[in-house]
């Protein structure tokens, strides 16, 4: 592994000790690749997907925080129609900014809570 996910894991830990998911707040976390971004609703006390998103299902050829924003939207409109109004926000170890940044408030613009 190379230094930089040395020190996205050791963030991501520090996190992870203070933020988990239940069913009736679940935790939506980012998994952000160098061509590809997912999104996940996830229960952590059964170890349950409630739904996901991921720019793989995104046809269009735009930039990467377009697409970030629609895969945003995309598990918004997927967890609404899922019944879950409310999530806790799990960035995964990555910065609040570019894709990531894009990716949230594109879901809270689709109407989740965070």
């Amino acid at each position: 592994m190379t230094t930089k996910e040395l020190r996205r894991i050791k963030i991501k830990q520090r996190v992870r000790k203070h933020v988990s998911g239940t069913a009736a707040r679940p935790r939506l976390t980012v998994f952000r690749s160098n061509k590809q971004i997912y999104a996940q609703v996830v229960d952590d006390l059964t170890g349950r997907t409630l739904c996901a998103a991921s720019s793989l299902a995104v046809t269009d050829k735009a930039p990467k925080k377009e697409i970030a924003a629609k895969v945003g939207e995309s598990i918004a409109a997927k967890s609404k129609a899922a019944g879950i109004e409310t999530v806790v926000f799990d960035r995964n170890g990555y910065l609040y900014h570019g894709r990531v940044k894009e990716l949230a408030e594109a879901a809270r613009k689709g109407g989740l809570k965070f």
